[in-house]
């Protein structure tokens, strides 16, 4: 049984301002505007970033789960962790765990060739768990979010690589980690330490709060290959908090340099 990490979404109160941020500091390039998700009141943007994804969404009105999530972070934040599994049956195995451990899910959908299971941000503590499962079982081809295929054309990776982790801010950092691994399963995880999970491609790191803000998806882990390059450009957009780090979304950028 084995877990990826397929996409991070962010969550802006105006999409354009942050489209432009992310591409022309990162490097990365918009593959797909799903236009479906205007149902739940939201709009969208993906780039791909290796093989794996970037999601933006802002919502068109404030009565939506994004708007009433911006309410409640005070701003642009990070919002969604989406998985992929290898299988149907490692999905339906998380979802139930996700069940027995009193965990609410917040909104699913089940069709024969792709599934998602959205759990609650209040439950999971630090953001929207999304685990999904697509019938081509790809971890780098085909992804329903990116519009199956097409997205493989907008790769960029000459500025930034692969995503390989994300930063899960609370106030109690073990004992959240503790309800992320109950729910993907001991099977599919590594515990790597004190304060973090290893899936199949990318670390979930637990940190505590250093702050007055709220729990919540607060950073990236980016493979690049030019680090002060980006820094630079994100100096120009004021795009830079005061530890030095790449800040876009609410959400910091940290970036590794092999």
């Amino acid at each position: 049984m084995t877990i990826h990490l397929r996409q991070l979404c962010l969550v802006a109160n105006e999409l354009e301002t942050v489209v432009e941020q992310l591409t022309q500091i990162l490097g990365i390039n918009v593959c797909h505007i799903d236009q479906g998700v205007e149902k739940y009141g939201l709009r969208n943007v993906l780039f791909p970033i290796g093989t794996d994804f970037l999601e933006l969404v802002a919502p068109l009105h404030a009565d939506t789960a994004a708007g009433r999530y911006l309410q409640k972070m005070g701003g642009d934040a990070g919002y969604m962790v989406i998985v992929q599994t290898d299988n149907r049956a490692t999905q339906i195995e998380a979802r139930q765990r996700a069940i027995d451990a009193g965990i609410r899910i917040a909104h699913e959908e089940d069709r024969t060739s792709w599934s998602f299971c959205q759990l609650h941000p209040a439950d999971m503590v630090t953001a929207f768990l999304d685990i999904e499962w697509d019938q081509q079982q790809e971890f780098s081809g085909c992804w329903h979010p990116a519009g199956g295929h097409n997205w493989k054309e907008f790769v960029d990776q000459k500025v930034c690589k692969e995503i390989i982790g994300v930063e899960l801010r609370s106030d109690r950092s073990g004992s959240v980690k503790g309800i992320w691994k109950k729910v993907l399963g001991e099977g599919n995880v590594l515990d790597d330490g004190e304060h973090s999970l290893r899936l199949s491609n990318a670390t979930l790191r637990f940190v505590e709060l250093s702050d007055t803000r709220n729990p919540g998806l607060s950073g990236i882990d980016l493979r690049v290959n030019d680090k002060q390059a980006i820094l630079n450009t994100a100096e120009e957009f004021g795009c830079t908090d005061n530890a030095g780090h790449v800040c876009i979304c609410g959400t910091r950028f940290y970036l590794h340099q092999k």
